[in-house]
């Protein structure tokens, strides 16, 4: 009953604001030493505005000290055994932090530890700063970063066998990543969330992630939706991190030279998603492998130069052979089925290798060079052939009967052969140099880019459809008369949908962009300025192909105001400006595969107004974040979404716009662990060829997701893990062919809940005095845990997309769900030494 009012107490407080007590920011944790034990009477000290400051640890190394909000300051750690050691730190009002720290007796320990200068960048910045840990606990069929962000309001994302998300009405093309300042792709011919297998991001070696829904700097690249900006962490120490599960596993090795200038981490995974395909509603023989290797080296000759290299090279081998279907649907009175019997294989394969080389050069304390060059080279086929015999009948509802569930009369039978030989060849390279300059109170960035992108591009697919022993004509216009039956049918026999096209394409891109920032006080108020501008030119060249050379410029700004006051503690900020997004390949190609060389960019306007409340219930530290936001866009490239496959008619047909209004409080629900829940209402909406506004295809109206993270009281190391979503239904229920403004159909509502449970041998906190020694078979590992995971733990049945079936009877169409996932269950090991 408990549980139930603070649940009832969050949901409550995402609609209302309540003042607490704003507290002074606390610096606490525990000290230890070089074998691992507390240490006792620790000096903790620093010189404040008011004098000198000073806190003891206990017998168990604890220690607890109060810091002055927005004042930096150098604290020190003394003790007559150990070398002096300091850091400099700043904190903002209400903060806490939380530092454990090895003290030396050989080496003395001096560092930075800037909290509220970049924490309080990110807030006024509007980004969301989400941790490893987190992450690493997630849960889900893919986990990792983006699936995360699927529990954030304003993200959406309604196939869990997909690493792609839409954000406030984009798509999956929309949304910029970067992994250590460097720009990440994705492949180009993947249609279904089963064949992507890993996303590019190694959760085990990630640092930091920020996340950005809109309204974001000049400083990032020139697309409409979201920023996703990922940091690799510079290894300090030997190390080792297992994971290992019935989808795959991971390992993860780290280490540095003596003289700590060289350091390496090295992260290979692999997946496998038969468990989760053997148990959709389709039958097969699923082969995956989807392996990929990943590498970060970093050497710092001197203060001044730090140099890296990030590499990857991933192998995805999708190979299917479907067997049979069977779908109930329709009513108690009126159970329909169909039933669906395969012959033929699917074989993809994706190959792609990156490599990015950056150095950074600090010319004076205030002035700062950054240079990077990668190259993104991708390999990809698609080959299937498939022939589904098909039959859409009444079933048979008797109970006792022998042949209960079976179908007995068949309204509809047919037969659909499709056919695909596509390959694609594509060679990406940039390189670009950043600037950074602290000129007083001011903040000044700038970068010039250059990006050359080749692709080798080759389609052919085809699709016959045969009803009840005739072929099915494509569903277009046609130019030949048919009167049949009474005027013989003349014409050609053509397949019910193809495509054929071979490109030739190359496109050289200049883009680059500089922006201001300052912070002024304003009264007893701090007030945060940014104002910036990108630019953006590229020409579209190739066989056949003579694109005319195109420019965008995209001006953006930010303002962000902290009021003083003495028991609020709240950030309002306002950012807006230009988001235009020139073509990628996949843009310029249209629906029948013809490149389009004078597509125009999207553009979007952006207007995001926020509000960051902190404040504390039952003691401990939560924060409301709102967001409400508008987007007006025109020379909008409209598209068909099919799973996971978007095909754009790239003509800039249309205008759209996108409204909605999102809520994410997060905080310690349970006591040492973070939890959060999300709201989110948004309406998008297009209008093509100036026939009028409808759903754009990523118009999802609802959504609520929670992580709730939790531990048996009395055995703190079992611990719980739910994740929860609810996304009203998505547009694309008709078919891929029908007029959008005749047929507008939605998907039933997204439900899912996946559930982990695990149990904690070692956490990597420190021993304490008293506590009782780890086991000598325990004593290797700083990190193990064995867990059950639940996924779709009530078993709901969510679909992405609809089988069209014709009643030759009745002359009605039948759209049968594509079901996703039933409940899975997995076990899961996690170790690091």
């Amino acid at each position: 009953m408990k549980t139930i009012n603070k649940l009832l107490t969050l949901l409550f407080l995402l609609f209302c604001t309540v003042a607490f007590a704003q507290q002074n920011p606390v610096l606490y944790g525990i000290m230890i030493d070089e074998d691992n034990k507390p240490v006792e009477g620790v000096s903790i000290f620093y010189d404040g505005p008011a004098g000198r400051v000073q806190a003891t640890t206990d017998k168990t190394g604890f220690y607890q000290i109060t810091i002055p909000a927005d004042t930096p300051v150098t604290v020190w750690f003394s003790h007559i055994s150990f070398k002096l050691s300091a850091f400099y730190l700043e904190m903002g009002m209400g903060d806490s932090f939380e530092f454990n720290s090895k003290l030396n007796t050989s080496v003395e320990e001096l560092g930075n530890l800037v909290i509220n200068k970049d924490t309080g960048r990110k807030e006024v910045e509007g980004i969301t700063t989400i941790e490893p840990e987190v992450i690493l606990r997630m849960l889900g069929p893919n986990p990792g970063v983006e699936n995360i962000l699927k529990s954030f309001a304003g993200v959406n994302a309604n196939n869990e066998l997909s690493t792609g998300y839409n954000v406030r009405g984009g798509n999956f093309d929309e949304n910029l990543v970067y992994v250590n300042d460097i720009e990440i792709y994705r492949p180009f011919l993947i249609r279904s969330g089963q064949q992507e297998g890993l996303s590019f991001t190694n959760s085990a070696m990630v640092s930091n992630v920020d996340f950005s829904a809109g309204g974001f700097q000049s400083k990032y690249g020139d697309k409409m939706s979201s920023v996703l900006d990922i940091t690799y962490r510079k290894p300090t120490r030997y190390g080792a991190a297992l994971e290992a599960s019935f989808l795959g596993g991971s390992l993860t090795l780290e280490g540095v030279s003596k003289d700590k200038r060289w350091g390496a981490i090295v992260g290979a995974r692999y997946r496998d998603n038969s468990l989760l395909v053997n148990s959709q509603e389709t039958q097969t023989n699923f082969r995956p492998t989807f392996i990929d290797v990943q590498s970060l080296v970093t050497f710092t000759p001197n203060e001044k130069w730090d140099f890296s290299f990030l590499g990857n090279i991933a192998q995805n081998k999708y190979q299917y052979q479907p067997l049979s279907r069977q779908t109930n649907f329709g009513t108690i009175n009126d159970p329909i089925a169909l039933q669906i019997f395969y012959e033929g294989q699917e074989k993809d394969e994706y190959q792609t290798f990156f490599g990015a080389f950056t150095s950074k050069y600090k010319v004076s304390k205030n002035f700062a060079l950054k240079f990077i060059g990668s190259v993104y080279h991708t390999q990809e086929q698609e080959y299937f052939d498939i022939l589904a015999q098909y039959a859409l009948g009444e079933v048979d509802s008797n109970i006792g009967s022998d042949t209960f569930g079976d179908i007995q009369f068949a309204r509809g039978v047919g037969s659909q052969l499709n056919h695909a030989r596509n390959d694609l060849d594509a060679l990406i390279a940039n390189a670009e140099i950043k600037g950074y300059h602290d000129i007083g109170d001011n903040k000044v960035e700038w970068g010039v880019k250059y990006t050359r992108e080749d692709i080798r591009d080759r389609l052919l697919e085809w699709e016959v459809i045969d009803s009840a022993g005739f072929s099915i004509r494509p569903p277009v216009i046609d130019m030949v008369p048919n009167d049949q039956p009474y005027t013989p049918y003349t014409g050609p026999l053509v397949p019910y949908n193809t495509i054929r096209a071979t490109n030739f394409v190359t496109i050289n891109r200049f883009s680059g962009y500089a922006q201001w920032s300052r912070k002024v006080t304003v009264g007893e108020s701090e007030l945060y300025m940014n104002a910036g501008a990108r630019v953006h030119q590229w020409q579209v060249t190739g066989d056949g192909l003579d694109g005319k050379s195109q420019i965008v410029v995209s001006p953006r700004g930010q303002l962000a105001l902290k009021p003083k006051w003495e028991r609020t503690n709240m950030l309002f900020r306002l950012s807006g400006g230009l988001y235009q997004q020139p073509p990628f390949y996949r843009e310029l190609r249209d629906s029948l595969g013809m490149v389009r060389p004078s597509v125009k960019a999207q553009r979007s306007v952006h207007i995001v107004a926020g509000n960051d409340y902190s404040f504390k219930l039952w003691e401990r530290p939560f924060k409301l974040v709102t967001e409400a936001y508008y987007k007006d866009m025109n020379n909008v490239n409209t598209y068909t979404l099919e799973n996971v496959r978007i095909r754009y008619r790239a003509n800039n047909d249309a205008v759209a716009y996108a409204y909605g209004l999102d809520m994410r409080m997060n905080g310690e629900f349970v006591p040492g662990t973070e939890s959060w829940i999300s709201v989110g209402y948004m309406k998008t909406e297009e209008n093509i060829n100036g026939r009028g506004y409808i759903a754009r295809p990523t118009d999802q109206r609802l959504k609520v997701a929670v992580l709730f993270q939790d531990y048996v009281p009395n055995i703190p190391s079992l611990k719980m893990y739910l994740n929860l979503v609810y996304n009203t239904g998505l547009p694309g229920g008709s078919p891929s062919y029908a007029d959008s403004y005749i047929y507008q159909s939605r998907l039933n509502d997204y439900r899912r809940a996946d559930a982990g449970f695990s149990y904690v041998f070692v956490d990597g906190t420190p021993v304490k005095e008293g506590d009782k020694p780890k086991a000598k078979w325990l004593q290797p590992f700083k990190e193990l845990a064995l867990g059950l995971e639940i996924f779709n733990l009530f078993d709901n049945q969510n679909s992405i997309t609809n089988t069209w079936v014709r009643d030759v009877y009745t002359k009605s169409q039948y759209g049968i769900p594509n079901y996703l996932t039933t409940r899975v269950f997995s076990l899961k090991l996690t170790a690091k030494i």
